[in-house]
């Protein structure tokens, strides 16, 4: 069975609630969603949201970033930029 947004991709710069829930929507309808975690502030905050499956892993989070890839990139640094900047390239939409 093909899922209707299959071969579509999804670039998701968001945290809190809105827009992690869109882009899972997103990737429940077979988009393949990137998520990206800025490492300077440990990534997606909702990473420290109550309740925890294990040690510091937020349901939360689990929860409105299932169906997604994960990508740790300092946006601030050259390579994340280009890094960035190619991904863009080869992606149909970026939230923010």
């Amino acid at each position: 069975m093909t899922l209707p947004l299959e071969g579509v991709k999804v670039l998701d710069l968001t945290n809190i609630m809105a827009g992690p829930y869109c882009s899972m929507a997103l990737g429940d309808m077979g988009a393949e969603v990137i998520k990206i975690e800025d490492p300077s502030v440990g990534g997606d905050v909702s990473r420290s949201v109550p309740p925890y499956t294990t040690e510091h892993d937020s349901l939360y989070f689990q929860s409105f970033n299932r169906n997604k890839k994960s990508l740790t990139l300092n946006l601030k640094s050259p390579e994340g930029k280009t890094i960035f900047h190619n991904l863009v390239k080869t992606s149909d939409a970026v939230f923010n």
